[in-house]
């Protein structure tokens, strides 16, 4: 069972554009912190934002100033706008659900984002 379905990703060559969209049902979105993260080839899976129900957000030092989270309580969906994106910014992003009131983080299945320089 799909709890968190994301979308928007692709190609794009270095100094693009890409919005992420992550949807989930009311229930987990009403009480969740959101986040994405990232994994590239032969590397450890790695936070890349999070934002918190009213708003509150963290990024990593990486993506700062060209990355965006957002979250549009209405629709149950996190958004991750990426600016002047990069080579290295080449990896599959996830969808993170996780707080006090779930036993284990939820994840999606993934989108692949492919900088090409």
């Amino acid at each position: 069972q799909v709890q968190l379905v994301e979308s928007g990703g692709g190609l794009v060559q270095a100094g693009g554009s890409l919005r992420l969209s992550c949807a989930t049902s009311r229930s987990i979105f009403s009480i969740a912190t959101m986040g994405w993260y990232r994994q590239a080839p032969g590397k450890q899976r790695e936070l890349v934002a999070t934002i918190m129900y009213f708003g509150s957000t963290n990024y990593a030092d990486s993506v700062k100033g060209r990355f965006t989270i957002s979250r549009d309580n209405a629709k149950n969906t996190v958004y991750l706008q990426m600016n002047s994106l990069k080579s290295e910014d080449t990896a599959v992003y996830y969808c993170n659900a996780h707080g006090d009131r779930f036993p284990v983080p939820l994840w999606g299945q993934g989108t692949q984002v492919t900088v090409s320089s």
